[in-house]
């Protein structure tokens, strides 16, 4: 008997392999395909001669806690206390795993803002929630009337992602207004906010849930090293609690990985002192632009876009096949994969939308275009 009979193949895992199949240019997994920062490489490689190989401190290194404090305090003018607050994790997945794991009970109802990221409903349903999902509105921001609607006494978390992902949507500040209103006028509520691409942004600037002290009681953050440092193979990431919260996410943290790659802890202490993360914004601003201009002359609709690295297209021009069989058809005859969006809805509704990834390097996002203007 399973305990997710109704989870399969993951999307992304499904379109690279069709791409791979195909020989297609692959837009569809959000992951870079240019090189990482020298100066990390040169760090690694230092570092792996030092004796730095055996189990760091299950919250994490005690350095790069501090870092990530610093982080926090220069990015949102937030004074956390590192040893209590701050865990590092193998990727936000876990983190979000592992903090949903650790707060959600049996019968309590956690809201989800659809399209949302698939690892959410099934930690949930894991532990015995019941995912509660909520359709953002045609624009993809939050339809705070649904929201508050949904809201009862059984109601224990809402989960967030801002910057959102597929869209890449980055909320106003009178929808994080709204999200703290709705924390405080429910005393039961916690906030799960998925901000792992918040340095990521482009003319809208990200407001991160750090920024309300009103709620820092009720609000766990997730952020990802992998995605701002594009080094998404090493799997890092943290998540920000308060101590009442924290204690409870830290035992099942220790019995679910322990503790996370003490070498890449070790890098990353020493690295993030010496990095701007606000260049990030205009690094892949450059690579939106570049994209959205390539494709000016296709028959794709192209969407807003925030911040992430991903960019949505209507595709109704050229097609009405659902999105799950045009992205099949765009990889294997038109030799592009992108991610159809119906599958980040619970009910699978279809907007004829797709999502495409510009984390590329000026060739790849050229070959595609070319491609994809000729549909």
């Amino acid at each position: 008997m399973s305990k997710l009979p109704h989870v399969g193949t993951t999307i992304f895992s499904v379109m690279s392999k069709l791409a791979a199949e195909s020989n297609a240019i692959n837009l569809s997994q959000g992951f870079p395909n240019f090189p990482v920062d020298p100066k990390l490489i040169e760090l690694y490689q230092r570092k792996v001669g030092e004796e730095v190989h055996q189990y760091a401190p299950m919250p994490g290194n005690p350095r790069l806690i501090t870092e990530i404090a610093e982080l926090i305090q220069s990015s949102y003018n937030r004074r956390l206390n590192p040893g209590e607050e701050i865990l590092v994790t193998a990727g936000a997945t876990q983190g979000i795993f592992t903090a949903i794991t650790a707060l959600i009970e049996k019968g309590d109802e956690v809201i989800i803002l659809d399209p949302s990221y698939d690892c959410y409903e099934p930690t949930i349903t894991l532990s015995g929630g019941i995912p509660i999902r909520i359709q953002l509105d045609e624009n993809f921001l939050p339809n705070w009337d649904a929201i508050e609607s949904a809201v009862s006494d059984k109601t224990r978390m809402i989960i967030t992602n801002n910057p959102h992902n597929p869209s890449g949507r980055i909320w106003d500040k009178s929808d994080m207004d709204t999200l703290e209103q709705l924390i405080l006028k429910n005393p039961n509520l916690l906030v799960l906010s998925d901000e792992v691409y918040e340095f990521i942004t482009f003319e809208q600037k990200h407001i991160s849930a750090h920024a309300y002290e009103s709620i820092h009681d009720k609000l766990i953050t997730v952020s990802s090293f992998g995605k701002t440092f594009h080094i998404t193979g090493w799997k890092m990431g943290y998540l920000v609690a308060p101590n009442s919260l924290m204690v409870e996410i830290k035992k099942v943290h220790q019995f679910n990985v322990f503790s996370v790659n003490s070498v890449a802890q070790a890098v990353l202490a020493d690295y993030l002192p010496t990095v701007d993360v606000q260049t990030l914004g205009k690094f892949y601003q450059d690579k939106r632009d570049l994209f959205r201009s390539l494709m000016a002359e296709s028959r794709f609709e192209l969407l807003p876009c925030d911040g992430t690295y991903f960019q949505t297209a209507r595709y109704s021009e050229i097609s009405q096949a659902s999105d799950v069989e045009f992205c099949k058809t765009l990889t294997t005859k038109y030799g592009v994969a992108a991610i159809p969006t119906s599958v980040f809805n619970g009910d699978g509704s279809d907007q004829h939308v797709i999502r495409f990834c510009f984390a590329k390097d000026a060739d790849t996002l050229q070959q595609a275009a070319k491609k994809l203007c000729a549909i």
